[in-house]
């Protein structure tokens, strides 16, 4: 049995008329009047009683065109899924994202431009330091990360494409002796306490921290480590001493805590978009694409 066989059925069961069933279909009426003749003996029933005047369905008929509607009503749909698929309308697509960026414009907008584009795609994100966003890449867990470009290559087979650069702030403490400078260089905090994440947690911030710090001449003091930016802000309230994030997190507003804009060109943090290398997935080129469209407001 071949679906063209069911197609043929319902055409002559909603019909009721080879003639115009056969017009229907674009066949002629006596391949028609075969191929049913040939479904009725596969089956072993009679699906119509016809003579010259007219043609009815038996009561085997009628109950076979219910079923055979919804198996074609399904397979309908399965291609009308399948070609949602291949055009990224529908599934499942997995975003990774460094701490800092919800505080950005580009995230909220891309999300909301993405499920506005495609509303029956499901999302799911995640917030994870940049190292663990490329080894969820790497054992596919992700589909595209927002993460911070590092001063090394990214790891083999993921790609990045640089998006926005968010200069660094150093944030400090209201009584700080510098609290009211229009703008700090790292010359000036020879002697300060850092406050900085801990080196192995995946964030290339201590790195920059202490390039910046080399740069001006000494190394950093640090004197406490924190795993979140928030952590690090509430520490530098208490005056346990200063601490270098991306700007951004400006609007994380705390009392006694002030942010000042740096003097060095290279206090800035890249960020890029990252993809597993060869991707052809749908939803992911989806999303680029909302994104690039963003980039190019």
């Amino acid at each position: 049995m071949e679906l063209r066989h069911l197609r043929y059925f319902v055409a002559v069961a909603e019909e009721l008329n080879f003639t115009r069933a056969a017009a229907r279909l674009h066949i002629g009426q006596p391949p028609l009047s075969m191929q049913i003749r040939d479904l009725e003996q596969e089956i072993g029933v009679r699906l119509f009683e016809r003579n010259q005047r007219r043609v009815a369905l038996t009561a085997a008929g009628a109950r076979f065109l219910g079923h055979v509607r919804h198996i074609l009503g399904g397979i309908d749909e399965a291609v009308a899924d399948a070609r949602r698929a291949a055009a990224g309308e529908v599934g499942e697509l997995r975003v990774g994202f460094t701490s800092s960026l919800p505080f950005t414009d580009l995230l909220p907008d891309a999300l909301h431009a993405y499920r506005s584009r495609f509303p029956a795609v499901r999302l799911q994100l995640r917030e994870m330091f940049t190292a663990a966003q490329f080894a969820a890449l790497a054992r596919d867990e992700l589909d595209v990360g927002f993460v911070r470009l590092q001063a090394g290559p990214p790891p083999a087979g993921i790609v990045l494409r640089e998006i926005a650069r968010n200069p660094l702030r150093l944030v400090v403490n209201a009584g700080h002796r510098l609290a009211n400078a229009p703008q700090v260089s790292f010359a000036q905090l020879a002697d300060e306490d850092f406050i900085s994440f801990p080196a192995d947690i995946g964030t290339d911030l201590p790195g920059v921290l202490r390039a910046l710090c080399r740069q001006a001449g000494f190394e950093p003091r640090i004197v406490q480590t924190a795993r979140e930016a928030t952590t690090q802000i509430g520490l530098v309230a208490a005056g346990v001493g200063v601490a270098l994030l991306p700007a951004p997190l400006e609007s994380v507003r705390i009392a006694r805590v002030r942010y000042l804009p740096l003097t060095e060109p290279e206090a800035q943090f890249r960020l890029a978009v990252a993809t597993v290398e060869g991707t052809g997935a749908p939803v992911v080129a989806g999303f680029l694409a909302v994104l690039a469209a963003i980039e190019a407001r």
